[in-house]
């Protein structure tokens, strides 16, 4: 089969968290710290615990929001990027490969079969999602972006996390460096909490959609894909309050793509 012409205008975003992954891949990727002794289980029970009470409450308190950041950011505080890579490979390996949905990635190979880019737009930290992006032979990723300091993390954030609004900030941004025409481009989650980035492009798609999603899904006309099953995916997330530091995450999120460019 002869390849596709590129396509330099339409691209393809995913959310990764029970979108093209099944659960949170920030926890399967604490389960892996743990199980090296660099997490211990009681905070990684905390941290399960954290997100079981905003799935069931369906709430975002700000306090539960800060908890939920701090203990992210104590993941990798003082710990060298290129480590943190090469662990976000072993774990992507070990725990999270036979997590990624077959539907959603065939969805992500349809596009790049077309000839367009394909990207991964998630909280998850960028490092990690990059590694899922490569893993999956994508074209690259999006992500939360912590501070560093002569190659270690200071355990801060540049901006806010990359959720809400800040995804469809981070993709503007993307579109205008790469000259995309988003009323041509695709995107797809589970979520309400992206409906800035749903709302942003000409072509969306609601995949394994929670409640609301679906209810705005349906009401816009949006294609719905669920690849559960018949039963309730493990929905093991972590929603945070969109507020005005998203806009922040987008552009962190946006000058790491610049940077990662240059380098």
């Amino acid at each position: 089969m002869p390849m596709a012409e590129p396509d330099p205008t339409t691209a393809a975003f995913f959310d990764v968290d029970n979108t093209m992954m099944r659960g949170a891949s920030i926890y399967h990727f604490a389960r892996g710290l743990a199980s090296r002794g660099l997490f211990t289980s009681r905070d990684l029970l905390k941290f399960a615990l954290g997100q079981a009470v905003f799935r069931v409450r369906g709430n975002e308190n700000p306090d539960h929001i800060a908890q939920a950041r701090e203990t992210a950011l104590a993941f990798v505080a003082g710990s060298r990027v290129e480590e943190i890579v090469r662990l976000g490979e072993e774990i992507f390996d070990e725990a999270m490969a036979d997590r990624i949905w077959p539907g959603t990635r065939a969805l992500a190979q349809s596009h790049l079969d077309a000839g367009q880019r394909v990207w991964l737009v998630t909280a998850t930290p960028v490092e990690l999602a990059r590694v899922i992006a490569q893993r999956l032979g994508l074209t690259g990723a999006l992500g939360t972006v912590s501070e560093t300091k002569d190659g270690v993390y200071t355990g801060r954030l540049v901006g806010d996390l990359l959720h809400g609004p800040a995804k469809a900030e981070a993709v503007r941004a993307l579109a205008r460096m790469e000259g995309l025409d988003l009323s041509r481009c695709h995107a797809y989650s589970d979520s309400a909490n992206d409906l800035p980035l749903l709302s942003l492009v000409g072509h969306a798609t609601a995949i394994n959609p929670d409640a609301e999603l679906r209810y705005y899904a349906k009401e816009r006309n949006w294609d719905i894909m669920d690849f559960r099953t018949g039963r309730r995916a493990t929905m093991i997330a972590l929603p945070i309050a969109a507020s005005a530091g998203a806009i922040a995450g987008g552009v962190a999120a946006a000058i790491a793509l610049r940077r990662h460019y240059r380098g």
